[in-house]
């Protein structure tokens, strides 16, 4: 799909000499609202969780009722590929995002399955050859999964939040055929997750990858009962707690309260850029209601890059996304920006924070969002016409900016703005827009100075009309 997004400016002869600048923003936004679940049982309602994205395939479930989805990115084409329909079986409630390896899609069932404590499945992504790989047994074998999974060659890694020898939550691999079943590490202590341990507890539904290892956190436990960060062997061996967040018993407290340097209840999953772990905390920070962390995959270097004060900027939901040495991410709308959502952005090193969009209605984008070129989609399990929840898209592109200098004018836009990439958009110009206009690319082709595409033109002959496509 083709996005087209342009900015026309007149530009007559009469304007030789004049000095005048007329600029606009960098970016602009594009919010479309792919498609609206309905109450209708049996398509079910209700997106809990992110989506994952294939070609110009996105795939997704729904958690009442329960069911797998497919949607072009265009908003075409909505499928539900597979419906959960018998408890004991196929299990009910997927709250976790898909994980696609090829042509085929994993995921969790956060209850039935054969011990009614959730199950482990695999779905092709044309909707045929649904799977129940492994079923989880209850109370210390696992209840109620909702981990992220993921995949490295045939083996599944994920996370348990309670369960385990202690109760406490575990870490488990199982085979994509669904053999081969292992509890790699039981996490100490006894519940709730507020107790103070060596280790953490309420390892939270995800986990990354690197090599032989792999990275997470923990919602409560450790050393201040306020989460960890841990590392682990992918054989289970090697257990590290890699970092103590320090606020007291891992409360996750109201505007104000609570406050502290680093954070406290991490949650939603790590991202990994070279030896570097990126982060989010649901409460904690100077604010008291969370932060965005990053730690070194060998625990040095711990640094909180932002912290959140609710009024001005929210609290953080879901994970983080990096594009280039930017971060994105999902908060609940504070008290000044309004409605119940935005997507924020940061710089690595904690710079330049920017709430760049607040949703215009009511959205609860607690999954968090991924990233194609510059474009996000999420979800949303409620609200909207008919209260049953969206998946949405949010674009962004550069504006054109025209500066009359003398008798030149000039054209620039961008070449990358808070880690999007503009460098596929090229200037097109016709002399008449009348339809069907004739967009032609402009020449002279660009320049770039100080990281503006730029364009110089003189002020004479036929006045044009300018867009920037993609």
């Amino acid at each position: 799909m083709k996005t087209h997004l342009q900015k026309l400016f007149l530009l007559p002869t009469l304007i030789i000499g004049l000095n005048l600048i007329v600029a606009g923003p960098l970016m602009a936004q594009n919010f479309t609202l792919l498609y609206n679940f309905t109450n209708v049982i049996d398509e079910s309602m209700g997106p809990a969780a992110g989506l994952v994205l294939s070609g110009n395939t996105l795939y997704g479930t729904t958690y009442w009722s329960g069911s797998v989805f497919a949607i072009n990115t265009d908003g075409t084409g909505y499928r539900i590929l597979y419906n959960f329909t018998n408890y004991y079986r196929d299990g009910m409630y997927p709250m976790a995002p898909l994980t696609l390896s090829g042509n085929t899609l994993y995921g969790t069932v956060s209850q039935g399955g054969m011990n009614s404590a959730g199950a482990v499945f695999a779905i092709n992504t044309d909707g045929t050859g649904f799977t129940n790989l492994y079923s989880f047994t209850g109370t210390y074998g696992g209840w109620s999964p909702n981990p992220r999974l993921i995949l490295s060659g045939n083996t599944i890694y994920g996370t348990m939040q309670d369960g385990g020898t202690n109760g406490t939550g575990f870490i488990f691999a199982i085979n994509t055929d669904g053999t081969g079943f292992t509890d790699l590490y039981d996490f100490t202590g006894t519940p709730p997750r507020t107790i103070t341990n060596s280790d953490g507890v309420d390892p939270d539904p995800g986990l990354v990858l690197s090599g032989n290892t792999l990275y997470g956190t923990t919602h409560g436990g450790g050393s201040s009962g306020s989460g960890t960060v841990f590392a682990i062997n992918t054989d289970g061996t090697g257990f590290t707690n890699l970092y103590n967040f320090t606020a007291t018993q891992g409360v996750v407290p109201s505007s104000g309260e609570g406050a502290n340097s680093d954070g406290a209840c991490p949650m939603g999953p790590l991202i990994l850029s070279g030896n570097t772990l990126y982060g989010t905390t649901a409460g904690g920070g100077m604010g008291g209601v969370g932060t965005v962390f990053t730690i070194n995959t060998d625990g040095t270097g711990f640094t909180n890059l932002h912290n959140f004060t609710w009024i001005l900027d929210g609290t953080p939901r879901g994970g983080l996304v990096l594009s280039g040495n930017t971060l994105y991410g999902t908060a609940a709308a504070g008290v000044t920006i309004g409605n119940d959502a935005s997507v924020f952005a940061v710089h690595t090193d904690g710079t330049g924070f920017t709430n760049l969009f607040v949703f215009p209605i009511y959205c609860e984008a607690n999954a968090g969002i991924i990233l194609s070129g510059n474009t996000f989609y999420g979800t949303a399990p409620s609200g909207y016409e008919n209260g049953a929840g969206r998946v949405f898209s949010l674009s962004f592109a550069p504006q054109l900016t025209i500066i009359p200098s003398e008798t030149n004018v000039i054209l620039s836009w961008p070449t990358n703005n808070l880690g999007f990439d503009f460098t596929s958009f090229t200037l097109q110009s016709t002399p008449d827009l009348t339809p069907p206009a004739l967009w032609t690319t402009a020449s002279p082709a660009p320049v770039v100075v100080n990281g503006q595409n730029t364009v110089t033109n003189p002020i004479s002959g036929t006045q044009m009309f300018y867009r920037l496509n993609q």
